[in-house]
């Protein structure tokens, strides 16, 4: 596969080993360990070389993601990826999220997270949606589904912390469902209380979006959970740089 220049995946370049880690192993294997049928990383020369050092061939791994992209439309022999974009567009509409496709990368990403938030919601027991809003700090009038994603819908929109909290919430728990672990990444104390709910077993099934994906076919399965993903690693690039302690 060959990367094709993409504004909205460059930041990837700034990424660590570490960082790419779970993008590159989303693309690489399913949800039972196994290589995918269609991957291509690890037959590459770069990888052959690098093993893990995933930033030595970044672009390679981005490529894959653009690939992906290419086959989750009509014609699966197109033989060519697609822009960031375009795989993020298709992923909203599948879940059928409402956006708007002139909007910037950050505020659909946005919408990507909101949607599988307000998922977790709706299968979390009461207690565990009482022990994330104390752990997230989040001002709610309740503890429904509705009362908490009006906070959490306000704080994607406002920026800061709380938007960078969810993102990574979501994310562990994509990567969780996925990969069989949470994020190899998020060290900082107050994502760590953030988080807590999600270190042991995950103890419920969220339901509804899975289903959706899986019914969308196999490239669905690679490109929703690693649009998360990289939803999650531009985050952390821009509080990295903002001087947020990561």
């Amino acid at each position: 596969m060959s990367y094709t220049y993409d504004a909205d995946l460059e930041f990837l370049g700034e990424c660590t080993d570490e960082q790419l880690r779970n993008l590159a192993e989303v693309l690489i294997y399913d949800k039972d360990g196994e290589k995918r049928f269609t991957e291509s990383i690890t037959t590459s020369d770069e990888y052959k070389t690098y093993g893990r050092r995933y930033s030595k061939y970044w672009k390679l791994i981005a490529g894959e993601l653009q690939e992906f992209g290419g086959n989750s439309f009509v014609n699966l022999f197109r033989g060519n990826g697609v822009k960031y974009d375009e795989v993020l567009n298709d992923v909203l509409d599948k879940i059928k999220v409402s956006y708007n496709k002139s909007s910037n990368i950050l505020t659909k990403e946005d919408k990507l997270i909101e949607k599988i938030f307000s998922d977790m919601l709706k299968d979390m027991p009461e207690e565990k949606r009482m022990e994330l809003v104390k752990d997230m700090d989040l001002k709610v009038t309740g503890f429904g589904s509705q009362a908490i994603m009006a906070a959490v819908q306000a704080g994607l929109r406002a920026g800061g912390f709380l938007s960078y909290q969810i993102t990574v919430i979501v994310a562990n728990y994509v990567a969780r469902l996925v990969l069989g672990r949470g994020l190899t990444l998020a060290t900082n104390a107050a994502l760590t209380r953030g988080l807590s709910f999600l270190i042991g077993p995950i103890g419920w099934a969220v339901t509804g979006i899975w289903t959706a994906f899986d019914i969308a076919g196999p490239a669905m399965r690679v490109t929703l959970p690693a649009s998360v993903i990289v939803a999650c690693l531009r985050k952390t690039l821009i509080y990295q740089k903002s001087g947020f302690k990561i």
